[in-house]
């Protein structure tokens, strides 16, 4: 039994699991590969794009979706999530958490006995990190360029870290200091980049980082928890703004990326996210098609047998 819970755990899979995504999305796989099983979706923060596409993907491969807020569960009442993955375990076949701290997932999969999916937590997001990829691949035909991720270092930019590496490609990103991603996430990327290949490099200028590159992505500027620090975020965030200047900077055909929502205005700008260089559209959709893939590899234990 494996779990997902950083995108260092698909390590070895994410080139077949990418396949079985494009797979996915082509139409060629219609069997209900999860027909007759039940995965429970636990969300301690809100959600569109993860939740809807682990409750359509997993009813479109035959599996019931079961949908539980923090205040469905005893979790709320202070249950340990030990005993909370226990019980589950004897219920359901798989558990995607979307939670607020890394910690707790990773005591969710220590004590669970059915795969459990990390849906996103305040270290990383690694189902996101797959579409991503996919997409890249879609757009750019491979992973030979350079991604730049402007902004904060969060858990989007952790996971990104950590798959470009993976897949040689190299990756760039602009934060202000103190903002940097994790560093025992930096240090993780950068041992598997000298395997690879590719090029990790922190920076704190947006313009030098973004300087030909092929993809450039930001995310939000005030993730969810850190709302005590809006005022702040905006004032250090705003040279950080993906607008059309900085796209001009990067390659003549980069493509613009952002995991969503977005607040338009602030770290990126509607002539931007709704320019012609944008495929966050493409990008959400790839959500469903990277989750089934996901959820295909843990609860059936197969991955290339399709």
């Amino acid at each position: 039994m494996k779990h997902l819970l950083s995108v260092c755990d698909m390590k070895d899979q994410v080139m077949d699991l990418l396949d079985l995504a494009d797979s996915y999305k082509a139409g060629k796989i219609r069997e209900k590969v999860l027909e007759d099983m039940t995965l429970a979706m636990i969300f301690e923060k809100s959600s569109t794009r993860t939740r809807v596409s682990f409750e359509v993907g997993a009813s479109q491969m035959g599996a019931q979706p079961l949908y539980l807020s923090a205040s469905d569960l005893q979790l709320g009442r202070g249950e340990p999530i030990a005993d909370t993955a226990r019980t589950l375990s004897r219920y359901v076949d798989g558990i995607m958490i979307r939670a607020i701290r890394h910690t707790d997932v990773i005591e969710l999969a220590e004590n669970a006995s059915v795969p459990v999916i990390n849906g996103l937590t305040d270290l990383e997001h690694p189902c996101q990190a797959l579409a991503d990829m996919q997409t890249v691949r879609e757009k750019k035909g491979g992973f030979d360029g350079t991604l730049v991720f402007v902004g904060d270092g969060n858990n989007v930019c952790n996971s990104l870290l950590i798959i470009t590496s993976i897949l040689g490609m190299d990756m760039r990103v602009a934060c202000p200091e103190g903002y940097e991603p994790d560093p025992g996430i930096v240090a993780k990327a950068k041992k598997i980049a000298e395997e690879t290949g590719s090029q990790i490099r922190i920076l704190h200028d947006p313009e030098e980082a973004v300087r030909g590159a092929d993809v450039v992505y930001t995310d939000v500027w005030v993730s969810m928890g850190y709302e005590d620090e809006a005022e702040n975020r905006m004032k250090v965030f705003r040279p950080y703004q993906v607008n059309s200047g900085l796209m001009d900077i990067a390659g003549d055909d980069a493509i613009f990326m952002h995991c969503l929502p977005a607040i338009r205005g602030q770290e990126t700008t509607s002539e931007v996210i709704d320019g012609p260089r944008s495929v966050v559209w493409d990008q959400a959709e790839n959500r469903l098609h990277a989750q089934k893939a996901i959820m295909h590899w843990l609860l059936t234990g197969k991955i290339q047998d399709w």
